[in-house]
């Protein structure tokens, strides 16, 4: 994915603090930029300190930080809780861009070739249209199923027909192994199906501080 000059100091930022060299690094900048730059480098250390309080402290990492804004920003758009979309990306393909499962499933969401082209993806290789289709894909079940966390998944991994046909989650021992980790790690069974606008607050994705930005 490529990335805008705009949003490259905040990836910087995230990516910077996953080693003892760049947390230094990050401080020193920080603590001199002002005193011996000037202007030059301030708007930097700026846009990236804005970085943390843009992404919740209590939404997983997956160790990229281009990907995890993508998800960030995917849960914004379709009202979708970022967590949820994490607990599945990870159970999913380990966040793996490129993973390809044996029956065809491709991508980060792992979307199927029918499934990718109901929801619009044509590239199941790009990290950002695949976490769309993949999250806009969700909310639809979770439309589908009443906000039921175990429904949407199993949904999800056997498809809405096979949980209508068993009125549940489908006895496959694959679902339903599924559906129990990913209920796991998300923590809830519940998934309320809100505008973005509410799921906003309902999911707590924007500070007081963050106000009017638009950055995301």
């Amino acid at each position: 994915m490529k990335v805008s000059p705009r949003y490259a100091p905040r990836v910087f930022r995230c990516r910077s603090l996953k080693s003892p060299f760049a947390i230094i690094l990050l401080f020193l900048l920080t603590n001199f930029t002002g005193l011996f730059f000037g202007p030059v480098f301030a708007p930097v250390v700026s846009a990236t300190t804005q970085l943390e309080e843009t992404i919740p402290a209590d939404i997983p990492l997956s160790g990229d930080c281009n990907l995890d804004l993508i998800i960030f920003r995917a849960g914004e758009r379709e009202g979708v809780d970022p967590r949820f979309i994490h607990a599945v990306i990870k159970q999913e393909s380990k966040y793996d861009p490129h993973a390809v499962s044996h029956v065809g499933a491709r991508g980060l969401m792992q979307m199927m070739p029918a499934t990718a082209k109901r929801f619009g993806l044509k590239d199941p290789d790009d990290a950002a249209a695949n976490v769309e289709a993949g999250t806009k894909y969700l909310k639809w079940l979770l439309k589908r199923f009443e906000g039921d966390v175990s429904l949407a998944l199993a949904g999800y991994n056997a498809g809405e027909g096979s949980v209508d046909r068993y009125k549940g989650v489908p006895p496959y021992s694959e679902t339903q192994n599924y559906v129990k980790k990913i209920v796991s790690n998300y923590g809830k069974t519940y998934h309320p199906v809100l505008s973005p606008d509410d799921a906003k607050v309902a999911f707590h994705l924007r500070s007081e501080n963050e106000g009017s930005s638009s950055g995301l």
